[in-house]
């Protein structure tokens, strides 16, 4: 006869390797889907992910009740690690390259990941994620640019508006013309940055005022709507 004690340790054991396949394909999940949103975009499928990741759709199901709760998860880490590192720059020594630094990599980061893109850009999913990164990075961009323009370094009409709207006109130059020349971005990059310098000869007087925060979070979501209406 078997004992309680002696049911509940196979209870345990059986148990244990089902967490692991469950873990094991959830990871497989993520890497997958990493994959597919990365190179294509949020307008991918759940049975895309599933056709990527070798699985059946419904174990997808199982562990995603739906695309947005799956863009949500995966993308919380590298929502997460673009705010760390306008943070970490805003202890460089040199407050100009900590700038730069950060708007480079931030061109980078949404040149390369389509999904990353349409997601800090229109907040079709996640919006709560992508509301609380975009307070937290707000005021650590602010900080960059403070420190830049009180060394001198760079022109006093520069706003802290201005870098994410750089970051998504290089990630568009790099969606548009990447297949031809992957680093272009880089170009423009290079020519923006010159613009931003305090130390030109002769500086221009920039025609139209930068976006104030909510003008910027009316144009992702006007753009949003166009793009969603097309579709």
């Amino acid at each position: 006869m078997t004992s309680r004690a002696e049911g509940a340790v196979g209870e345990c054991r059986g148990e244990r390797p089902l967490r692991r396949d469950a873990e094991r394909n959830r990871q497989r999940i993520l890497r997958a889907a990493a994959q597919v949103f990365t190179q294509r975009g949020l307008d991918a499928t759940l049975d895309d992910v599933a056709r990527q990741a070798g699985v059946g759709v419904g174990t997808v199901y199982r562990r995603f009740p739906d695309k947005q709760t799956l863009v949500a998860e995966l993308f919380q880490d590298r929502i997460d690690a673009v705010v760390a590192v306008a943070e970490d720059a805003h202890a460089a020594p040199d407050p100009w390259l900590g700038l730069v630094s950060f708007l480079e990599y931030a061109a980078a980061t949404l040149a390369g990941d389509l999904g990353l893109r349409q997601l800090m850009m229109f907040a079709t999913y996640g919006k709560d994620r992508v509301a609380y990164a975009r307070e937290q990075m707000r005021p650590a961009v602010a900080r960059l640019v403070e420190r830049a323009q009180a060394e001198g370094a760079l022109r006093r009409d520069f706003s802290a508006t201005d870098v994410p709207l750089i970051a998504y006109l290089l990630a568009s130059v790099a969606e548009y013309a990447g297949a031809v020349s992957p680093d272009i971005w880089r170009r423009y990059l290079a020519l923006i940055i010159d613009g931003m310098r305090a130390s030109r000869d002769s500086v221009s007087e920039l025609p139209v005022a930068a976006l104030t925060p909510a003008e910027i979070e009316r144009s992702m979501r006007a753009h949003g709507e166009r793009s969603s209406a097309r579709h």
